[in-house]
Parts: structure tokens; C-alpha cells; sequence
């Protein structure tokens, strides 16, 4: 998933905005030739570093932003806690109904001492128990 795609998404479910990126694996593409009409290439936010962008300062970076591509990751909802998971550079944002509840366990068992408790133990649609 491209850190470009922040500045896009939106929870599904109470449209809160910024999600926030809890990023496990990434993939670099040095070989990419980057042509930016302007800087920062986003408009809101800036997922690569995690702020709004008129917070930032200087050069923000866009170039190797464009690069790196996060590979596994969550995507998660502080107004309704739920998370999306990001599995080979795909963000699942998928209803709780059309889910597969069985991954999406396995997937938290796998990464779960990647991601805050809040996701692991208390995340909807649901979260891993003791």
C-alpha cells in the first residue's frame, strides 16, 4: 500500500479521518522514477511521517515516500477501533460481515507482538483472547 493512500482513506464505518498506520513490513522500489508536480505530494496527510501536512517543514521527502510501500501493516479507527489489515501491499477494508473472521485471528496471532494492545486484545470487529 502506498503512504499516499492515507491521505485518501477514511474509516468505512464513521468516515473518521486520519486512520491510523501501524506499519510491520515494508517494501522499498528504488528503480521508480518519481516526477512530482508539487511538494508535499499530499494534501492532508502525511502518512510517511505520521503528521498533518501543514505541520511539516522543509523538504518532506516525497521522493523516497514514493518509493516505500508498506507491505504488511493495520490500519486501525480510534473512533471505533476497528482495524483493517494491509497484507501484500492490499488494505483489507472490507465489512465485518464479508470478513474472514478465522485469518484475520491468524493474522493477529502472527503479529501480535507488532501491534498495540488496543488492536490485539480489544480491536473489532474482534481480537485475540487469553
Amino acid at each position: 500500500m502506498k503512504y499516499r493512500l492515507m491521505d485518501l482513506l477514511a474509516c468505512p464505518y464513521d468516515k473518521h479521518f486520519p486512520l491510523e498506520l501501524y506499519v510491520i513490513e515494508t517494501e522499498k522500489y528504488e528503480e521508480r522514477e518519481i516526477r512530482l508536480r508539487r511538494k508535499p505530494a499530499c494534501e492532508l496527510y502525511c502518512a510517511y511521517h505520521g503528521k498533518r501536512v501543514e505541520t511539516l517543514s522543509g523538504d518532506p521527502g516525497c521522493e523516497d515516500c514514493l518509493k516505500n510501500e508498506v507491505k504488511t501493516g493495520v490500519l486501525y479507527c480510534v473512533e471505533c477501533g476497528r482495524w483493517f489489515p494491509i497484507i501484500d501491499e492490499i488494505p483489507y477494508m472490507l465489512p465485518d460481515d464479508l470478513r474472514k473472521k478465522q485469518q484475520d485471528l491468524e493474522f493477529l496471532k502472527e503479529y501480535s507482538d507488532k501491534l498495540p494492545e488496543k488492536i490485539v486484545r480489544e480491536g473489532k470487529p474482534w481480537a485475540l483472547k487469553d
